[in-house]
Order: structure tokens, then C-alpha cells, then sequence
């Protein structure tokens, strides 16, 4: 039922990750409460026109309203909108900032926007990044890996793709070259800002095989409508492993 409104009545975009129903439900909700209170308003409105007309009740009364429901009706709408805050919409943030799976058992990417392009980079066949350091950054190597670190000789830097494997969680460090972008992967459901001087953790779990924008949601400059030119490429492990293999030691080159 959640699925097929927030699909067919709301026309939320594909979801193609699990992490991201949580999302979905939060939003569907909201809105099957304004759906309510809309409904309870012209309700409302069209008994206060009959019960109140001048037909009905040519002289004004100034006592008011005695009744109260009104009360009970404006508790019940802070009981519900408590409960969707508290109950579903915290504990979803903490989850998504907190509780992180474990780095050995997730795709490990380090991200870094940059005006107008993101770069992606993976730890290689060794499962261990090359060290960094701020002096070996250059427009060919935006992470600043230290090219003598034996660890770094396997390492993938790519442009404008995010390669991860279907059913496994992805944990992604976010940061930025110049201004404040955001990474926005609308069907994985994550909205993430990047900034200079942090490293920020994110996470999805992605479970369909597909190719999905990456979008900027932060206005980054002139040039900022082509960050959605990048993409998410979600495969399964074995052609991930191939993909990955293939890129091996191009920690310093856009490919």
C-alpha cells in the first residue's frame, strides 16, 4: 500500500536502495496526514457556512462556541505529528548518521566535488588506501596520494562515476576541492553536503542494478548544472570485481 502511493499518488522517483524506504514511508505518511487534515478542513468549513448562516441564525451569537472537539481534534493532530517526528523521522536520522555498517563488510569509496565534477576513488585489490597528504595535490590527483606509498600503486581515482555492487552496503567519504557542493542521489534516497576542510560519512544500501544521476543540490556556480552529469553505476559483485580490477592503478588519472 506505501509502495503503490508513494509510486502512483505521490510520483516519487525510483527507489533503488533499502536504506532509502525508511524515506519513502516518512514521506508517505506526512502526507496521508495533510490529506486528512485537508479533508477535515473543508469538512469544517462546510458545516461553519450551514450551522452559521444567516437562514439559520439571523441573530449573532456572542457567547461562541462551547463545544470541545475542536480541542480533542487539535490534540489528536500534535499526538500524530509527536509520533511521526519522534517515532520515525529521529530515529531515521540517527540511523543514517550513527549507525554505519562495518567498513569490512561495505564498499569503501572517498569522494571530492570539485567545480563542476565529482571524483570518486577506491582503495583497490589491497582493500587499503594510499596515504595522502595536501602537498601532492594536483589538478591529476585531487586526493593528494603519495606516489611513493606502495599501498596507493592499486588505488582507482575515477571522474563522474561511482561504481558499487548491488546488496552490499557503500560507505562514502565526502568532501570538497573548492565551494560547498552537495551530493544528491535522489534514488538512493541520500543528500549529503560536501565541504572543504571535512570528510563527511554517508551511507546507502543499494539493491537494484541500474545507472542513477548524481545531482548537485547546492548552488556551486556558473557551471553547476553540469554536476548532474555524473552517475552511480550499480552492479553486481562479480562485474563490480571486474570493473574494479580493470581500473587498478589509475590512483592519479581520470578515467
Amino acid at each position: 500500500m506505501i509502495d503503490w502511493f508513494a509510486k502512483n499518488m505521490l510520483g516519487l522517483p525510483e527507489l533503488a536502495a533499502s536504506s532509502g524506504q525508511g524515506v519513502d514511508n516518512l514521506i508517505v505518511y506526512v502526507h496521508w496526514l495533510m490529506a486528512v487534515l485537508f479533508v477535515g478542513w473543508i469538512i469544517y468549513f462546510g458545516y461553519v457556512l450551514y450551522r452559521f448562516s444567516n437562514k439559520r441564525q439571523p441573530q449573532a451569537s456572542y457567547e461562541g462556541s462551547t463545544s470541545h472537539v475542536p480541542h480533542y481534534v487539535e490534540y489528536g493532530v500534535i499526538a500524530v505529528e509527536a509520533i511521526l517526528l519522534l517515532v520515525l523521522a529521529v530515529p531515521l536520522w540517527a540511523k543514517s548518521v550513527e549507525k554505519f555498517p562495518a567498513a569490512a563488510d561495505s564498499t569503501v569509496i572517498q569522494v571530492v566535488a570539485q567545480q563542476y565534477a565529482w571524483n570518486a576513488r577506491y582503495s583497490g585489490p589491497d582493500g587499503v588506501f594510499g596515504r595522502q597528504d595536501m602537498k601532492f595535490v594536483t589538478s591529476d590527483n585531487v586526493f593528494g596520494v603519495d606516489p611513493t606509498d606502495t599501498h596507493g600503486k592499486d588505488d582507482v581515482q575515477i571522474l563522474n562515476e561511482i561504481h558499487v555492487p548491488v546488496n552490499k552496503p557503500v560507505i562514502i567519504y565526502l568532501s570538497s576541492k573548492d565551494v560547498i557542493h552537495d551530493l544528491k542521489l535522489v534514488a538512493m534516497r541520500l543528500t549529503q553536503d560536501a565541504i572543504p576542510g571535512l570528510r563527511i560519512p554517508c551511507t546507502f544500501t543499494p539493491n537494484k542494478i541500474g545507472k542513477y544521476q548524481i545531482e548537485c543540490a547546492q548552488l556551486c556556480g556558473g557551471g553547476h548544472a553540469s554536476m548532474a552529469g555524473g552517475f552511480v553505476v550499480v552492479q553486481s559483485q562479480a562485474d563490480f570485481e571486474k570493473w574494479l580490477a580493470s581500473k587498478s592503478g589509475a590512483a592519479t588519472s581520470f578515467e
